[in-house]
């Protein structure tokens, strides 16, 4: 937080992922009062002042437990305000076309676009009073992406469009952008290259700047964009990705 601020909360879902938990200890470190949303325990310990347990994907269809839920959040709050909501929680399932099913695509939206609205639908009236605002965690994959990401693809697009239609709709009171990052250093991205170093080097050196993110570097982009310096910015999305989607894939 800057200084001038008053103290407030955020919540952040899929709170123990790689992002999640980078996005959980910095905006802790900054004075927020962080409340850490996902659908299992934490495995270790956490920056977060509170925990919740919970599925997002029930809220789609569900209301009582988006009410329950929202109770939870506002009983951990303590009374402070809630200054953002981090929609950071993702699925993603791969596979082609003749492997992706109905049901994939369905939790796929339900997870990465649509819990998402239902979020900030239980929150609008929280985040209109601490004129808070609502960060939502995209995906270059939205704006260029490969084969077997069809479903994951289509949810981060849907989601990059509801960034603007929920800035249309809840301006002035309330900013809503999107921070997409390209591939970034988390533990299963790490996990998925062990053994493979030659690979894990290729996918760095097509970035221009010849590496992926830090997890870190992708937590602080959100609390810029949470804090009162991003004031003027609403409806838009940042490309956290290293400059990979203005390069070219030609043979040189």
């Amino acid at each position: 937080m800057t200084a001038g601020d008053v103290k407030r909360g955020v919540l952040i879902t899929g709170c123990n992922g790689g992002i999640g938990s980078s996005l959980v200890r910095i905006f802790a470190e900054a004075g927020w009062i962080v409340v850490g949303v996902d659908r299992m325990e934490p495995s270790g310990p956490t920056a977060a002042l509170s925990f919740i347990r919970a599925d997002i994907a029930e809220f789609c269809d569900d209301g009582t437990k988006g009410a329950a839920f929202a109770a939870d959040v506002r009983r951990a709050l303590g009374g402070a305000p809630l200054g953002a909501l981090v929609n950071n929680a993702a699925v993603q399932i791969l596979g082609g076309v003749r492997e992706l099913t109905a049901a994939d695509f369905t939790m796929t939206m339900k997870v990465n676009a649509i819990a998402p609205f239902m979020l900030v639908k239980t929150f609008e009236a929280d985040l209109e009073a601490s004129g808070g605002s609502v960060i939502n965690i995209g995906s270059v994959h939205a704006h260029a992406t490969k084969p077997k990401f069809a479903a994951y693809a289509t949810s981060k697009a849907a989601l990059h469009g509801l960034t603007q239609a929920l800035a249309v709709d809840l301006g002035p009171k309330i900013r809503v952008n999107t921070l997409a990052p390209a591939a970034t250093a988390t533990k299963m991205l790490k996990a998925g290259f062990k053994g493979n170093a030659e690979a894990f080097a290729a996918l760095e050196a097509v970035h221009p700047l010849k590496r992926i993110a830090e997890p870190d570097e992708i937590a602080r982009i959100a609390l810029f964009l949470a804090s009162n310096d991003a004031s003027f910015l609403t409806g838009t999305t940042i490309y956290a990705d290293g400059g990979i989607l203005s390069r070219l894939h030609d043979p040189a």
